[in-house]
């Protein structure tokens, strides 16, 4: 049997899932992108951790473009995806899925925006480390 659904969806695992609020607008009442990237860096920072095993800082993130706005009510939905581990760099994908405020009791989400987050490994004094890995 084949899907027939050839609707995009998210990749990757779901790292945090929270409501967009008022607080979180700018003038017209759209959430500020500016939150939208604070949140991906989060999730990215959450993400990076875990295979670092410790801290993690930000050193790039690579084109974004927003396709959709993120009204009030608005389920975010932040998504990432490890993509490569280097000596002491971490690439991951996150992408930003929305399910908007009137459609609650649906399934579908809205792909908003999505960017390659470059992390780098630090130690307890800030300085870039080597990627510990579990073995």
């Amino acid at each position: 049997m084949t899907d027939l659904d050839d609707s995009p969806r998210p990749r990757g695992e779901l790292t945090l899932k929270l409501l967009a609020s008022r607080q979180d607008t700018n003038l017209h009442g759209d959430i500020a992108g500016g939150w939208l990237v604070a949140r991906m860096d989060q999730a990215a920072e959450l993400a990076a951790d875990r295979e670092a095993n410790g801290r993690t800082a930000t050193v790039a993130i690579e084109a974004m473009d927003f396709l959709c706005p993120v009204r009030v009510g608005s389920m975010v939905n932040i998504f990432t995806r490890l993509v490569e581990i280097g000596h002491s760099s971490i690439r991951i994908d996150v992408e930003v899925w929305i399910r908007q405020p009137h459609e609650r009791n649906s399934d579908e989400l809205h792909k908003v925006t999505e960017a390659r987050f470059v992390m780098v490994a630090m130690d307890d004094k800030g300085r870039i480390r080597a990627v510990r890995r579990e073995t």
